[in-house]
């Protein structure tokens, strides 16, 4: 957490602020059913910022073949707080 806090202080205003722009201001929605390689998402469906049922299951439901794969009780940030079952998650994932 704490490098996480660091890697952001040290993230320059302006330009956290376009990223920010952009990531909330572009709907890539229509590009969801052009994604041709397996995807997986994990999210908690304790996520604050970024609700479940407004992000991962649309993103899920919009990608052929995605597996959402949900932690119940986890927040967002879930690389920090779910570190040891979001590596074997994905490790499980790549090797399918």
């Amino acid at each position: 957490m704490e490098w996480m806090q660091t890697e952001m202080l040290r993230s320059h205003v302006p330009i956290t602020i376009a990223c920010n722009r952009a990531y909330v201001e572009t709907n890539l929605r229509p590009d969801l059913a052009r994604v041709d390689k397996p995807v997986l998402i994990l999210q908690g469906d304790k996520d604050a910022s970024a609700p479940l049922e407004i992000t991962g299951r649309r993103t899920a439901a919009g990608i052929p073949g995605a597996v959402l794969k949900v932690y119940p009780g986890a927040p967002h940030g879930l690389f920090l707080t779910h570190m040891e079952q979001v590596n074997r998650d994905i490790l499980e994932f790549v090797k399918t």
